[in-house]
């Protein structure tokens, strides 16, 4: 059945929460407007705007991940509630000290670097929610929608906040950013989250962290996604980059020329939005992603070699859709794949890549048109985008390989006749299984997925051992931190996925494994 591009607004909760993003990233642009012109009379204005940008990206770098650990370890709506009211009170001390000529630059790039924090703690936060309040057949057209989001905001954005700042003065604009926060925040207050599962204990932010990094690491469909997004994003960030110098020194349209193009990479995502259900229905994912790279390709192509706007503007449609296709295609997967207990810490560390590839990919682009020229730039990267679009065959979106949402206990509960304390460890866990020899080699193959699986969800060491006195039996020994880490294995972190890969290995054996678990020689009898 295919889903409609607008299907998730039909959702009041969705629609109003997604209206209060909008909001919010609207606010953002305006804001980044606001005080990149509130620095132009200074002296080394050259230096303090770009300093704008530095100090609005840095927190997303370098606290995405701790945010997205916090997401996972707190109740998500209380922590994006929190966050905009926070936003709002450092969005309105702006106002006011701006309105009373009391902001020198270097207090304007605290508040900036401030409301940057804000972000980097909503952002993942934001895209874990979606799944909570979204059918996972619909997920697809919502992470369609979170791409027009972001792009309207940037088309939008940028133009009204020139309009005030022009008519109305930077104060305003700032004001409008606090206000923005406060509708998100009015979102925020109508939806009533449900009452999560496994309501014990939160996780403890330092395992919690840890546990997130080793989930990423050994998971290779997180880590192939975050290849694709590599791959396409730093050639594809020189649009992004670079529009102001094509629309200033390549088509001579000035200011008015730059907003014009950006909104033709804006109607080219709402496009990619509409198209993208009977796209989806229609052509598999990865043949999508060497369509939509061979379009951005193109489109680079055109705008480097035919320097017209009747020639720009309508591929620069083309590739506001396609760049849309390939970036909601890998959120989407993303969503679709990430297990609730850590899917906050997987859309951090996708964003600190999506982020970290479009400021190195805009910084190269920057260069390379520094010591040649816009020319060169726009064909290098069509270059790179051809090659990186050529290993989609070789290194594919993995398909979904567990399409049950929640938790799967299928563990027995652990029977110990001590008592360990949650935090002592480390655990040694044995298990022994005999495999006749018929089995052996399949047996080994099929444990190295089972391997995957502990170490995704807690184990920090793990090996398979055979025994020298009895060549049937097999020994799987892993280690995990804490007690408290593998009773969250047994309740919460194993999915579909999981079972599966143990199941097989078990099949292959002769029986249940025979459990045992190890603990410190000094732990209380």
């Amino acid at each position: 059945m295919t889903t409609t591009a607008w299907a998730p607004l039909h959702d009041k909760i969705f629609r109003g929460l997604w209206i209060g993003v909008l909001a919010s990233n609207v606010g953002t642009w305006m804001q980044t407007v606001g005080a990149s012109w509130r620095l132009v009379a200074e002296p080394d204005a050259a230096t303090w705007v770009s300093l704008v940008q530095t100090a609005t990206m840095l927190p997303v770098l370098l606290l995405a991940l701790p945010s997205g650990t916090l997401a996972d370890t707190f109740d998500r709506r209380r922590l994006l509630l929190g966050v905009q009211v926070a936003l709002f009170a450092v969005a309105t001390t702006l106002t006011l000290l701006t309105a009373a000529d009391l902001m020198p630059p270097p207090l304007l790039l605290v508040f900036t670097f401030l409301l940057g924090v804000g972000q980097a703690l909503t952002l993942p936060t934001w895209q874990a929610v979606i799944p909570e309040v979204v059918p996972r057949d619909e997920l697809a057209s919502a992470s369609a929608l979170g791409a027009v989001n972001t792009n309207l905001a940037r088309s939008a954005g940028p133009a009204v906040a020139g309009l005030l700042v022009a008519h109305a003065g930077v104060p305003v604009v700032f004001g409008l950013n606090a206000l923005s926060f406060a509708v998100f925040a009015l979102a925020l207050l109508r939806w009533r989250r449900p009452k999560q599962g496994g309501g014990g204990q939160a996780e403890r932010f330092g395992p919690a962290l840890r546990a997130g990094g080793r989930y990423v690491r050994y998971s290779p469909v997180v880590r192939r996604i975050l290849l694709r997004v590599v791959l396409f994003v730093l050639p594809g960030s020189v649009v992004w980059g670079l529009v102001p110098l094509v629309a200033d020194q390549q088509l001579h349209m000035g200011s008015r020329g730059y907003g014009v193009l950006l909104a033709a990479l804006g109607v080219g995502a709402i496009l990619g939005a509409l198209l993208m259900p009977r796209i989806r229905e229609k052509v598999p994912p990865n043949r999508l992603l060497i369509i939509s790279g061979l379009v951005y390709a193109a489109a680079l192509s055109v705008v480097a070699l035919v320097p017209h706007p009747l020639a720009v503007i309508p591929v620069l449609v083309a590739a506001g859709l396609a760049w849309m296709v390939q970036v909601s295609r890998m959120n989407a997967s993303l969503q679709l794949f990430l297990p609730s207990w850590v899917r906050a810490r997987g859309f951090a560390v996708y964003q600190v890549v999506f982020a970290g590839a479009q400021a190195v990919g805009a910084f190269a682009w920057g260069q390379v048109t520094q010591h040649s020229n816009l020319t060169a730039a726009y064909l290098l990267a069509a270059a790179l985008m051809l090659l990186g679009t050529a290993t989609v065959p070789w290194l594919p979106l993995h398909a979904h390989a567990d399409d049950r949402g929640g938790p799967v206990n299928f563990w027995p509960e652990p029977h110990l006749m001590l008592e360990p304390h949650l935090d002592e460890g480390p655990v040694l866990v044995t298990n022994r299984y005999r495999v006749a020899k018929e089995n052996r080699d399949a047996f080994v193959a099929a444990m190295q997925a089972v391997q995957r699986s502990r170490r995704r969800t807690g184990a920090s060491r793990w090996g398979l051992f055979r025994d020298g006195e009895d060549r049937a039996v097999f020994v799987e020994v892993y280690q995990v931190p804490t007690w408290e880490e593998h009773l969250r294995q047994h309740d919460e972190r194993m999915t579909g996925a999981d079972e599966d890969a143990e199941a097989k290995a078990v099949a292959l054996a002769q029986g249940q494994p025979d459990v045992t678990h190890l603990l410190p020689a000094d732990s209380p009898d």
